[in-house]
């Protein structure tokens, strides 16, 4: 085996590790968005949580994230290669500057949480008859705020681990915060039970809101304390350290900047989708709800192989970088790009075709259970952007590793001038029950652009990204893709033929048949055709389930 192609196997086996983490923690996180949709529906009721519940995650994006993800990394492989130490005194001067910005960061968000949310509400809760509501949704934002400083040190955490070969934690983590949550929602439906009548557009009571609110912030809690003792494992021992100046932490928060930039650039067009989205729910049609549960299902390939795949080979790509290989950079790079789409592109071709079984399974339950289907629309329009996001983030991981987070924040601003702007025209031009799909449809034209440009600019600067060999790639994948797409149509036609409403049960028995009938037909056709984007995948995967290793 060459060299070339036993890194790539070795890419491919640390992404493994990392998907089974994120494929349980995503099965368990569906259990989770389930249960949701059972104790609280998904319309108005639903969105007072929902809401409140995802700003930490937003500003601890806005105000950390980038940083963390996209500029610490490549900055702690060097530390580990040219510190005398290994990096342990750079990466703890981290921690420290960390933990402090964040700790006074989130006191203060939470003290201000009323101001906080305004920034995020659509202008519609400012009614006297949505007065309770508010009142519920600020509630939520004071327990749920606390998250941001635990949010920022597990990521922290989790790229020092990353950073020192430990991929596995980081994506096994979030298993125990979808079980903590899973937990509180049993709880909750067993002592409150789930929305009925009014009670799906209503306000929750102080006892919901106390169950709920902490219930979440525990398990993000949870969530970090689980890294804590891998980090141990790994050698590395923390010591509080606050000598920060001439120690090389210049360089890192210049590189920052540019990064915070694109953060801000991004939360401001998230925002503005959050804030049209809870205007649907309050005129009773799709809102925030079924946009972030639809955007969960839709994300859990890239979760599961893009992200895994990034992760494992960021560190190569910052020791590219940094050895001024950039025939090597583009090679891994475009390597990555072919092997993640060749999982994303039958995923978000398949999704249209399952869209109402696959709501039917995951949100049919409870307080939901007879408004499922509002979620199908949004579920298959977001295949497409699902495509164009994966080139993008891709893509971008070979901007970092080249310290151009300038032209990372350029080209997000044109990203997020498209979301902007196409959100607000198509859901000025919606009725409330299409403001979820109008949005998703506006996400899809903005990673459009975002991975045309991105692809074009870094090709340029790299002197190629193996275009031709893409091209060829794509082709053949398309051929594979729509053979394999037309039988699990087939399949899903003769299905409903047979019972056009099926119960529960027969959906689950529809969606686990029609997608089985999809990969076994794409598996063929990859054989046949010699796509062995797909093949090398297949086999990892199987490589790793004793009963499917061949002998």
């Amino acid at each position: 085996m060459s060299e070339r192609e036993t890194e790539q196997q070795r890419v491919l086996g640390n992404a493994a590790v990392m998907a089974a983490g994120t494929l349980v923690s995503r099965m368990s996180g569906f259990v989770r968005s389930a249960l949701l949709a059972a104790a609280l529906g998904n319309q108005l009721h639903a969105d007072l949580f929902t809401i409140a519940n995802t700003i930490p995650n937003m500003l601890y994006i806005l105000l950390a994230g980038g940083v963390v993800n996209a500029v610490l990394v490549p900055q702690l492989v060097r530390s580990m290669r040219n510190d005398s130490d290994g990096g342990e005194a750079y990466t703890s001067r981290i921690i420290t500057l960390a933990g402090l910005f964040l700790g006074v960061v989130t006191v203060a968000l939470v003290a201000a949480a009323p101001y906080v949310m305004d920034v995020f509400l659509d202008s519609k809760y400012d009614d006297p008859a949505m007065a309770e509501q508010r009142e519920s949704i600020v509630a939520f934002a004071r327990f749920c705020l606390p998250q941001v400083f635990f949010y920022g040190m597990f990521v922290l955490v989790g790229q020092i681990l990353n950073a020192r070969g430990r991929f596995g934690p980081m994506m096994w983590a979030p298993i125990a915060n979808n079980v903590i949550s899973v937990g509180v929602l049993v709880v909750y439906l067993f002592v409150f039970g789930p929305a009925k009548g009014a009670e799906v557009f209503g306000p929750f009571t102080p006892g919901q809101q106390a169950l709920l609110g902490i219930g979440a912030t525990a398990g993000i809690v949870v969530q970090f304390l689980v890294l804590v003792p891998y980090l141990r494992a790994s050698g590395y021992r923390f010591r509080p350290r606050f000598d920060f100046r001439n120690t090389g932490l210049g360089h890192t928060f210049r590189l920052a900047v540019w990064t915070v930039l694109f953060v801000i650039v991004n939360q401001v067009a998230y925002t503005v989708v959050v804030r049209l989205a809870g205007g649907g729910s309050v005129e009773g049609g799709t809102g925030y709800t079924i946009y972030s549960s639809t955007f969960l299902i839709m994300m859990v390939p890239h979760a599961i192989v893009t992200v895994s795949l990034a992760t494992a080979i960021l560190p190569r790509l910052a020791a590219r970088a940094n050895a001024d290989d950039d025939d090597g950079l583009s090679r891994s790079l475009a390597e990555t790009l072919r092997t993640a789409l060749a999982v994303v592109i039958p995923f978000a071709l398949l999704l249209p075709v399952i869209s109402v079984d696959l709501s039917h399974v995951i949100w049919g339950f409870g307080a939901a259970a007879d408004t499922f289907e509002l979620y199908a629309p949004s579920l298959a329009l977001f295949g497409g952007g699902l495509v164009f996001f994966t080139v993008h983030y891709l893509v971008l991981r070979g901007f970092y590793a080249l310290e151009l987070n300038r032209t990372v924040f350029w080209i997000q601003c044109a990203v997020a001038a498209t979301n902007i702007a196409v959100a607000i025209w198509l859901v000025s031009d919606a009725d409330a029950e299409h403001t979820s799909p109008a949005l998703v449809v506006a996400y899809s034209a903005s990673y459009l652009v975002g991975s045309v440009v991105s692809y074009a600019v870094l090709r340029r600067r790299l002197g190629g990204l193996r275009t031709p060999t893409l091209v060829r790639f794509l082709v053949r994948l398309a051929i594979a893709v729509a053979v394999s797409t037309a039988a699990a149509a087939a399949a899903a036609y003769l299905l409903h033929r047979v019972q056009d409403d099926p119960s529960w049960g027969v959906a689950a028995l529809w969606v686990l048949l029609v997608g089985t009938v999809d990969a076994l037909v794409l598996i063929a056709m990859a054989r046949v055709m010699r796509l062995r984007e797909v093949t090398s995948v297949v086999d990892t995967l199987t490589s790793r389930v004793p009963l499917l290793r061949r002998p």
